[in-house]
């Protein structure tokens, strides 16, 4: 009996027979319903990109909106206060002349009753801009101060190879003399100083320090380089060393508070003249402002007129009285004829 049932139940479902239950036939009428994300599976990522699509254009949106809002104009800042109470980010900072600012620094310690012989700083900001887009790289160097303020001497290291200017820079205070057999402490830096001094003779031998001693690596340009031992052992055991910090600061003591003002100013215009070096005449200052302070005192900006070297200027007056020679001799000539 199992079989003729199975075998009915077959044909029943047959699409091929015409044994067709009752009902059957609307079932089999009706269209299966196909799922479109599983018959396109990238319809559901087509959708997420349209989304992302339309919120992006709701943003550029609101920020053509925030562009199109006038900006709200800042008050234009005032110049003098007119009592002695006021808000400072009201007014323009007030810039000083340097003898104003280093009298005011003296009469702050006098009044706050602090050390008078606490160190005097400034704070130079540089424009590091060159033509073309270059930039100056940020720089170290060593300048010989008018006045001294500090009896602390630099650490000198003298490489060379001859035991005569060996004996002649120990001489002169060097604190370390020797030539190639000190490479290999120094790139273990079991060997370190402040300043790396050289002859001539034996500066090939030194190029695997270059990448180790980078800006300290002796050279002409810094005047590390030479056969002036003991002039160069000198200068450098007391010159005085100041960096570039954070691509465009310097920072950097010169004096001391108790010195006479005139030294204060010969120090800092030392300083200041050899920062300038470091950027073409011709193009704008590298100095852009200048900060001084005391080590206990708030800082007063300066006037840069009379500090800046004025190589600019004596150029221009040479072309002009060049340009009047040029015009005086056609005249000359003609009257000679």
């Amino acid at each position: 009996m199992a079989a003729p049932s199975a075998r009915c139940l077959w044909r029943a479902l047959s699409p091929r027979c015409g044994w067709i239950l009752p009902g059957l036939e609307q079932r089999l009428a009706v269209p299966a319903v196909v799922n479109s994300v599983t018959s396109r599976p990238y319809a559901a990522a087509a959708a997420k990109a349209a989304k992302k699509d339309d919120k992006r254009s709701r943003q550029e949106k609101v920020k053509e909106k925030e562009k199109e809002k006038p900006r709200p104009r800042r008050r234009p800042l005032m110049s003098k206060p007119v009592d002695d109470v006021y808000l400072t980010w009201l007014y323009r900072r007030p810039s000083y002349g340097l003898e104003q600012a280093v009298a005011m620094l003296k009469r702050f310690q006098e009044l706050d009753f602090t050390h008078p012989k606490q160190f005097v700083y400034i704070n130079v900001f540089l424009d590091m801009a060159l033509q073309k887009k270059k930039k100056v790289e940020p720089f170290s160097n060593g300048v010989s101060l008018p006045h001294r303020f500090t009896d602390e001497v630099n650490k000198v290291l003298v490489f060379t190879e001859n035991e005569q200017e060996a004996e002649v820079a120990r001489e002169h205070g060097a604190a370390i003399v020797g030539g190639v057999e000190l490479i290999k402490w120094i790139l273990e830096d079991e060997i370190q100083a402040d300043f790396y001094v050289a002859v001539p003779a034996i500066i090939p031998k030194l190029i695997p320090l270059r990448n180790k001693l980078k800006k300290k690596y002796p050279s002409t340009r810094k005047n590390s380089l030479g056969s002036d031992i003991p002039k160069m052992v000198q200068f450098f055991r007391e010159c005085h060393q100041y960096t570039v910090e954070d691509e465009s600061v310097i920072k950097t003591r010169i004096a001391r508070l108790d010195m006479p003002t005139e030294h204060i100013i010969a120090n800092l215009k030392a300083i200041i003249h050899d920062i300038c070096t470091f950027k073409p005449s011709n193009l704008d200052p590298i100095v852009q402002r200048l900060v001084i302070r005391s080590s206990t005192s708030e800082g007063l900006q300066l006037n840069l007129d009379g500090i800046l070297p004025q190589v600019e200027k004596v150029e221009e007056k040479e072309e002009e009285n060049a340009g009047d020679e040029d015009q005086q001799k056609p005249a000359q000539e003609s009257v000679s004829t």
